[in-house]
């Protein structure tokens, strides 16, 4: 399909993975705790996002009281926005592989790929986190010394790539999800 979709699919190991960050989070290969715990991982990263979301709002406060902070606004309005909509994408998601799942049983390789997908969920949750904490280096540059304005832009961006890789992953699983259960159903 594409670089970003192989390079989901290829990380293996990512069930264990999953399992080891999400509290509480077990059954999940029970088929009649399927849809919960799907609904549980869905929530749980939203939650995640949310906050990542409130810690971007923080760092707009604090650029908008820097000299110069106004012009990096619309910058990260766009960024919010990639942000929130991945969060909107998974906290609405249709859960997955449950519903079809009762009649027809998938396979260990289609289910390793949607762990993949939803692995990489919550890893670009944490490169998010990763370009917050650079963003505030860049800020906390900016206050020291006006003529930062660089750094801030170039965090500002590679959020904004985290944040569209982010929603074009989920949009991949997606395609994954209605392929699956189109060659199932015939």
């Amino acid at each position: 399909m594409s670089d970003l979709y192989d390079q989901i699919v290829s990380t293996r190991g990512s069930f264990e993975r999953l399992l080891a960050r999400i509290p509480g989070f077990q059954g999940y290969l029970d088929k009649a705790t399927r849809r919960t715990a799907d609904r549980l991982l869905r929530d749980y990263i939203a939650d995640l996002l949310k906050q990542r979301i409130d810690r971007l709002v923080r760092l707009e406060q604090r650029l908008l009281n820097a000299e110069g902070g106004l012009m990096f606004m619309s910058k990260t309005t766009n960024t919010k926005t990639q942000i929130q909509l991945f969060r909107d994408r998974v906290a609405a998601a249709v859960p997955g592989y449950s519903g079809f799942m009762e009649a027809v049983k998938v396979g260990n390789e289609e289910l390793d790929r949607l762990y993949s997908f939803d692995e990489a969920q919550i890893r670009y949750v944490d490169r998010l986190g990763e370009g917050l904490d650079a963003l505030e280096t860049a800020v906390d540059g900016l206050e020291a010394d006006k003529s930062q304005t660089g750094a801030v832009n170039s965090a500002i961006a590679a959020l904004d790539s985290i944040a569209a890789e982010a929603n074009e992953a989920f949009l991949l699983r997606e395609d994954v999800l209605t392929n699956l259960s189109k060659s199932l159903s015939s």
